[in-house]
């Protein structure tokens, strides 16, 4: 990845190696909604590249693998704000404040509690380490 990427990308720290796997199953309940099929969409995943971690949009990970990407200021801005929302429950450290300044209201985005899960499809648009 070129610094120039890793620039405009959410960089976090996380507390204890195992939070890692706390954090993606995290954000595999926190997305955008279709409620009339009670499908969850994930917007963001954890990165570990080289030693270091990142919280990334969905099409931030196809545009890092040189696909065709959509990525929208809304997209950056609910990133943001899960991103805040992570660190907000204490399972990431923010380290570059900055990129996380302009956040989208919280009533665009789907937090699903854990014990509501089965009740839900839960979809992800991207797959990090498999190829499609």
């Amino acid at each position: 990845m070129s610094e120039e990427i890793l620039d405009t990308l959410v960089e976090v720290e996380i507390k204890e190696p195992d939070d890692f796997l706390k954090i993606k199953e995290t954000l595999t309940r926190i997305g955008v909604a279709s409620y009339k099929q009670k499908k969850l969409y994930q917007s963001c995943h954890i990165l570990h590249k080289r030693g270091r971690y990142y919280i990334v949009h969905f099409k931030e990970l196809f545009a890092l693998d040189g696909k065709n990407s959509t990525l929208s200021q809304e997209d950056l801005e609910r990133r943001n704000a899960i991103a805040t929302l992570l660190q907000d429950w204490g399972l990431v450290k923010i380290i570059n404040t900055h990129a996380v300044q302009d956040k989208a209201p919280l009533n665009t985005i789907k937090i699903l509690h854990y014990s509501d899960k089965p009740n839900w499809i839960l979809e992800s648009k991207y797959n990090i380490g498999t190829k499609r």
